[in-house]
């Protein structure tokens, strides 16, 4: 593929600065019903059930392959030694292991986008060990994944990157981790994925956690009071929508200590219009049909046949492609899928620098963005930043943007948004669009950071984690060039280090 930065959202190895095989990422929505006082949306729950949360089995060990050996607890020394196998020197940005981990896999009930009964599954990563920071009642850190197109993406996987990184960056420093696979995952039943819809992403999550603490005592983990919430792309946007769901559908149940979304597309509306509007983000191609059939799944209308949005040799199949068993490099060797080409040569208007997701075989037909591109300019959001989302689109997918956009509340714990301002695949205007909102409803620098690891500032508590990204980025450009950077940039990057300064934001929760 041109862009090999759509197959999964972390890079399959992590590494320091000083030796960054950098790999490639994809980026990564339900609504709410009612306002608060000061305009915020309210979220409402899917109806509850007798289901959602209640187990489908106890809680199984996953075993990790080290040095030839399967265990079930990595020790410190295991695991170590499995960091540096994926990549020399991983363990230096991770931080040399504290605690043992021992991952679980656990099966609960949820909903799917439609309302319907679910199954999913999660993994739980349990800290052990003689340090103090292993020790007692540890903080409990609910993880949301990045975007993979691969039905078997398994986060209790400790051979697969995201997971192995999580492990290394939280577990392994004495977090409870509780990482759901989300429903259409991982060996759920559920035939698609609800792609950024924010109620059955919350949902799916929620259960999640109430089903791991249900088996925390079983499997010897011990929970402190402290609930953090974090996720990178798709897995950010998930983190604070949750963040959203507990704070304002769930206030009896949760209690969020902190928030750090990482690299998320938490501005839906703009994010969308953005790429209508003739600038895509990489992974284009396969985002927006995955956003498209979860819109599709939970009843928004978008389409009454796909032939109505996409071009002839891929409308026919493309309902259900995302997630499956295929790589995007053989759906595209396949014909079905575009290189990323996702609007006609001729289609206008096309951004500066912008010409390559434009061309012959293109993905999303003409008129369908003529439509589009006319409830732009008759409905324009975003043009106040604190009251973005007052523009009362009619056309069905800006209508479910809009649904879809956290730009709706206020969240009432500290809140992190880290990213880079260079990212090609989920643009950093998401997060400080999502940050201008917070600020113009009366968030203030003490419970709100936005982080920019490009920024070049030294003198904060982030100082050291951005100049050694701006190290590791030196190093690659040097190596294999500036194209290398923007494709390694969002997950091979921005990821880890983004990740660092998470956990140092929550060490002072």
């Amino acid at each position: 593929m041109r862009h090999p930065t759509v197959r999964s959202c972390l890079p399959r190895a992590c590494a320091p600065a000083l030796m960054l095989a950098l790999l490639t990422a994809c980026g990564g929505g339900g609504g709410g019903s009612g306002q608060t006082s000061d305009g915020g949306v309210i979220v409402t729950p899917p109806p509850p059930t007798t289901l959602r949360g209640t187990l489908i089995g106890g809680a199984a060990p996953v075993p990790v392959a080290v040095n030839g050996a399967s265990v079930t607890t990595l020790q410190p020394a295991a695991f170590t030694q499995l960091l540096e196998a994926a990549q020399k020197g991983s363990s230096t940005l991770t931080g040399t292991p504290t605690c043992a981990v021992t991952t679980f896999t656990l099966k609960y009930h949820t909903v799917g986008g439609a309302g319907e009964d679910t199954d999913a599954a999660t993994a739980i990563m349990v800290p052990s060990g003689t340090d103090s920071a292993c020790q007692g009642n540890r903080p409990v850190l609910l993880y949301a994944h990045g975007t993979s197109v691969l039905k078997r993406n398994d986060m209790s996987d400790l051979s697969a990157a995201e997971p192995r990184l999580v492990a290394a960056m939280y577990a392994a420093q004495g977090y409870i981790v509780v990482a759901p696979d989300y429903a259409g995952y991982a060996g759920s039943s559920l035939s698609y994925h609800s792609y950024l819809d924010a109620s059955q992403q919350t949902s799916d999550m929620v259960d999640g956690l109430r089903a791991a603490r249900k088996v925390f005592a079983v499997i010897g983990a011990h929970p402190s009071n402290k609930l953090l919430l974090t996720g990178y792309s798709q897995g950010g946007y998930v983190a604070l929508a949750t963040q959203r769901a507990m704070q304002t559908g769930y206030p009896g149940e949760f209690t969020v200590t902190a928030a750090a979304p990482m690299s998320g597309p938490y501005a839906l509306t703009q994010f969308g219009d953005a790429i209508f509007g003739g600038k895509p983000s990489q992974g284009s191609a396969a985002f927006l049909p995955m956003l498209i059939n979860a819109g599709q799944h939970a009843n928004a209308g978008l389409y009454a046949s796909t032939s109505d949005i996409y071009e002839a040799p891929y409308a026919a199949g493309i309902a259900d492609l995302l997630p499956g068993t295929a790589s995007l490099s053989e759906l595209v060797a396949a014909g079905a899928l575009p290189n990323d080409v996702l609007f006609a040569k001729d289609s206008l208007p096309q951004g500066d620098g912008y010409a390559s997701f434009f061309g012959a075989g293109n993905l999303v037909k003409t008129s369908y963005r003529a439509s589009y591109l006319a409830d732009m300019n008759s409905h324009p959001c975003g043009a106040n930043s604190a009251d973005p989302l007052n523009c009362m689109p009619v056309h069905t997918l800006r209508k479910w943007l809009v649904k879809n956009d956290l730009r709706s509340y206020v969240p009432a714990v500290p809140v992190l948004l880290c990213g880079g301002a260079q990212d090609p695949v989920v643009p950093f205007q998401n997060a400080s669009a999502t940050a201008d909102y917070f600020t113009a409803h009366g968030m203030t620098s003490s419970s709100l950071t936005l982080l920019d690891l490009e920024s070049g500032i030294i003198v904060d508590s982030y100082g050291s984690t951005r100049l050694a990204f701006e190290a590791a980025k030196g190093l690659l450009r040097a190596a294999s060039g500036d194209q290398a950077v923007r494709d390694s940039y969002h997950a091979g990057l921005v990821a880890p280090f983004c990740m660092r300064a998470t956990r140092d934001f929550f060490q002072n929760k």
